[in-house]
């Protein structure tokens, strides 16, 4: 019993690591990616940590929707202050868009040099149907209250003034996004940042050169080499449905909906190469 006490005793600091992998938000029609209501839960959890010296968040993302981006880095933000506790994120493969707004919720940023971070713009694609639905002798009909009730509709011809009220939507939710990096980034981005927000992607040796990142690592490493050798490090879990633990869908999801979301899922990974 003394040596089991001395041991619990000289063991090192407790980092918890949450794990944030995927597209953010909804995913096509059935398919649900990272969200504040699935990663509240862990993220809670995560800060309760007994004797924690700190927070780790690994990111492994290419974005997706802005929104929760921004409720997901605003709770870790909120609870790391509740805490006075800091916190540290790790780019895997790829920390953009969406997944570099989360990223910058943490005190410190560390990627690998080949990892891809960045892309602080917004984006927005869809397809058009018209020439298919004259070809085929389908004829769309829709009646709205409202002008732009049925902006960007996919089976009209598109309307310059859709595409103009859609241009200023994105460029409003642009200038969120380069407020909280700036905001979050500080002095370490300087007078580089207007450079920075043109969706311009970088490796990780060149998003540290930019100031976008603090340093080139991985998680293990950087951790023991800023809290010691005997740090322990604690993976925090996300409670997931039955459904999905049995097979991978969401509850009430149907095959081609999932299908469908999980082609779109892949189209967004592969901007990045991935």
């Amino acid at each position: 019993m003394g040596n089991w006490l001395a041991k619990r005793f000289a063991a090192g600091p407790v980092v918890p690591v949450l794990r944030f992998s995927g597209v953010i938000g909804q995913v096509g029609i059935g398919r649900k990616g990272l969200t504040l209501d699935d990663m509240n839960d862990a993220i809670e959890r995560t800060f309760k940590t007994r004797k924690m010296a700190a927070v780790a968040i690994s990111v492994n993302s290419p974005g997706g929707s802005p929104v929760q981006s921004a409720l997901m880095a605003a709770r870790i933000r909120a609870l790391a202050e509740e805490h006075d506790i800091p916190v540290y994120a790790f780019c895997e493969d790829v920390a953009a868009s969406g997944g570099y707004w989360l990223a910058c919720a943490a005190d410190h940023i560390y990627a690998e040099a080949a990892s891809i971070v960045g892309s602080i713009g917004v984006v927005s694609a869809g397809f058009g149907f018209t020439d298919l639905i004259a070809k085929a002798g389908v004829e769309r009909r829709v009646h709205t209250a409202g002008e732009s009730k049925a902006m960007l509709d996919p089976f009209r011809p598109e309307d310059p003034k859709d595409v103009k009220r859609l241009t200023a939507i994105q460029e409003d939710v642009h200038d969120q996004f380069k407020t909280w990096v700036r905001e979050r980034r500080g002095a370490r981005i300087g007078e580089k940042a207007e450079g920075l927000f043109d969706g311009t992607i970088w490796t990780g040796r060149k998003a540290l050169e930019l100031g976008l990142i603090d340093g080139v690592g991985n998680l293990h490493g950087v951790l023991r080499e800023k809290f010691g050798e005997k740090v322990r490090l604690r993976p925090v879990k996300v409670a997931r449905g039955w459904l999905q633990k049995r097979f991978g869908v969401n509850r009430g999801g149907e095959i081609a909906s999932e299908l469908l979301g999980a082609i779109e899922e892949r189209a967004i990974w592969s901007r990045y190469g991935l």
